[in-house]
């Protein structure tokens, strides 16, 4: 059998971008338009405009100031233009001979000087002009936009654009909706005369076609994943009547709150059936989701199975460990079980005692990083896995913690927690196949946290604050974005700062922790600061979760501009703590502009404004988009493509009405139109 063509450059380059079939090649839609169906005049053109003109070369020399390039000039018989060329070889400059006729297109500056335009794109004159805009397509180096654009225009005419949706559906959704076939054929060839605003907007009727179609791929994707899940089959746990989670309750030196005891009650309902649980529970900052998991977990033990929770950062994995041995050892002991601790960190010796544990069934819960789901963990009898802050962690890692579960081919149940809520829309598109608690009130005694935006020139009165506050007895958190210099970011470094702050507050522990430190190093830092021994924690932001400690009133956040919105909201969880009044400083620097950007200006806006973390997430989203938002749904799930969660509700809800309807009545349809958009891509969202 004779050996595979090896492939080209722009071959390779389209499997690369994901371009293999021909409905990709379809769906890889325009960035942006030029218009070449006409030629304008210069003394018509004007200045900032995008042109196409045909002229005739009149100079051509290379200069060398301010640095070397080929100077042409150009006469359309209106008026002149100068090009510069910074790059060019020897075949560009002999193209652009003196005497030559070239079409070309740029955008024109005017000057003192007259018309100019920088690195124009031309040919030699003549030809017909095209009769639809040219499309410019996203593209990587190594795949030129002209074989991309007759790949493009090659997979359009040959792939299956039959209708997928079932008949009628088209007239009752909008009865100007384009068809599929008509709509691509048009956003890749547009007519001139198209309004452009409509096709950058997306509001065109084209787009709208591509937008429903995507997201009804989107739901029914998401549908048959949770379908499929609700045929498998999970250990049932019912809640025993006085059983352990009952005694944790009675030994807890706190009340719930009503918000805690509701998604406990419906965690506990899931348990109790043989149907896989799939649930997220979010709630903001320190409204307490880990007494909630600790409950859950108390539920499985008592059944005689095993709990993990796994934890993306060994600061936040440690902070559990210690809360769930305090609740739950005291109560786990007397039935001869443990509370095992697994990091990558761990000596070998350690490592193997826990493993042994596992094993054999005596450490009924087990707390770690993603050394929990490491090859060599075996699970006696897992039937709940917990999963903190799950958008930390990947889709395949979730698929390894469900694959540690061996017993009788049942699944684990699944608690995904986070403290970053999802906003409305993104869980009825992104979470569809989740159900979702919400803890939506903070336990009393937690004070709320005044927020103040002060520009870096101002250091001295915030330095003055921390004294105030460390005079009182208080801690103080003091975040940095890098660990050291950079010349890409000229930002100060936490190195430095720990050493400003330490001479400009003798007498006072000031500690240091980031990410590079030895674990042990890290472990003795917090230790300290914990106990109170420390007054100030210079930091990176390894402490953006789960670090608690209620005596911390304040946090300095510098260079807030660099965070991101979430992040930020996250690090301002730390004070707030205890009963006193807390604060949180973002210190911002604008730079050497004097202005701060647009994206970094609405965020610190966002943060003065409110502390709800609802709101902050609506927000978020509005700012970066879903993509960011969700870490692209930990690089598994399709992202969408086309569709705006913020403008396309209606078409949204669209989507979720039809998706049910379409599966049931309409299987083979449903499975071709998922199929088209997601290939087989849609496995990931049954992580």
């Amino acid at each position: 059998m004779p050996a595979a063509p090896a492939l080209s450059a722009p071959q390779k380059a389209l499997l690369k971008m994901g371009l293999a079939r021909d409905i990709d090649l379809a769906l890889h839609l325009p960035l942006r338009y030029e218009d070449e169906t006409r030629i304008v005049k210069l003394r018509d053109a004007r200045e900032g405009e995008s042109v196409q003109i045909e002229a005739t070369v009149t100079a051509c020399e290379i200069a060398y100031r301010p640095r070397r390039q080929l100077v042409v000039t150009v006469d359309d018989g209106s008026d002149t233009c100068v090009l510069r060329f910074f790059n060019f070889y020897p075949s560009q400059q002999k193209a652009l001979a003196v005497g030559s006729r070239i079409r070309l297109r740029g955008e024109l500056k005017g000057g003192f000087l007259g018309w100019q335009m920088a690195h124009p794109t031309f040919r030699p004159a003549g030809g017909d002009l095209p009769t639809a805009l040219t499309p410019i397509y996203p593209t990587v180096a190594t795949l030129p936009q002209a074989y991309l654009r007759k790949a493009v225009l090659g997979g359009l005419a040959r792939a299956d654009l039959s209708d997928t949706f079932p008949p009628g559906v088209t007239q009752a959704l909008r009865p100007h909706l384009w068809d599929l076939r008509e709509a691509l054929a048009f956003l890749h060839q547009p007519a001139p005369d198209v309004s452009l605003a409509t096709l950058e907007d997306r509001t065109h009727p084209a787009w709208q076609r591509l937008k429903a179609e995507e997201l009804l791929a989107q739901q029914l994707s998401q549908l048959e994943s949770k379908r499929e899940r609700a045929a498998l089959r999970a250990p049932a746990l019912p809640a025993k009547p006085d059983g352990l989670h009952e005694q944790l309750l009675a030994a807890l030196p706190f009340q719930l709150t009503a918000a805690q005891r509701r998604v406990g009650d419906e965690i506990a309902r899931d348990l109790a059936r043989s149907v896989p649980m799939h649930r997220l529970l979010q709630g903001d900052v320190g409204s307490g989701k880990t007494i909630v998991a600790a409950i859950a977990a108390a539920v499985a033990i008592d059944a005689g199975w095993q709990c993990a929770l796994m934890a993306p950062t060994e600061i936040l994995a440690e902070q559990h460990f210690r809360k769930l041995i305090g609740w739950l050892e005291p109560l786990l002991a007397p039935r001869g079980l443990r509370v095992a601790w697994l990091t990558g960190s761990q000596k070998k010796k350690e490592r193997a005692e826990m493993l042994a544990l596992i094993a054999n069934g005596e450490a009924a819960l087990v707390v770690g990083t993603h050394a929990v789901i490491q090859e060599q963990v075996q699970f006696k009898r897992l039937a709940l896995a917990v999963i903190d802050e799950q958008h930390r962690f990947g889709v395949a890692q979730r698929l390894a913690l469900r694959a540690k579960m061996t017993h009788d081919e049942q699944e684990p149940h699944l608690l995904m927690m986070s403290a970053t809520p999802i906003p409305r829309t993104l869980a009825m598109s992104y979470y569809a196949d989740l159900d979702v608690s919400t803890i939506d009130e903070l336990p009393p005694g937690r004070t709320p946290v005044v927020t103040k935006l002060i520009a870096d020139a101002r250091r001295d009165e915030v330095i003055e604050r921390i004294r105030s506050q460390l005079a009182q007895g208080r801690q103080v958190y003091w975040v940095c974005p890098l660990i050291e210099e950079s010349e890409a970011l000229d930002l100060t470094n936490a190195t430095a700062t720990h050493e400003s702050l330490g001479a400009a507050l003798p007498g006072v522990m000031v500690g240091l922790l980031h990410s590079r430190m030895p674990v042990p190093e890290k472990r003795a830092v917090m230790q300290l600061f914990t106990s109170g021994q420390m007054g100030v924690l210079v930091s990176t932001t390894v402490i953006e979760v789960g670090v608690d400690v209620p005596n911390a009133s304040l946090m300095v956040i510098e260079h807030a501009e660099r965070f991101g919105l979430s992040q930020l909201h996250q690090l301002r969880g730390r004070v707030g703590r205890g009963a006193a009044a807390s604060a949180c400083i973002l210190l911002f620097s604008a730079g050497d502009s004097g202005r701060l950007g647009e994206t970094a200006r609405s965020r610190l806006k966002a943060m003065a404004q409110t502390s709800d973390g609802f709101e902050i997430a609506r927000r978020d989203l509005e700012i970066r988009g879903p993509g960011e938002f969700l870490g692209a749904r930990q690089s598994g799930a399709p992202l969408l493509r086309f569709a705006d969660l913020a403008t396309d509700g209606e078409l949204l809800s669209w989507a979720r009405e039809m998706a049910p309807m379409m599966l049931d009545r309409h299987p083979q349809l449903a499975e071709r139109h998922a199929g088209r958009w997601f290939g087989g891509k849609s496995d990931y969202l049954k992580a």
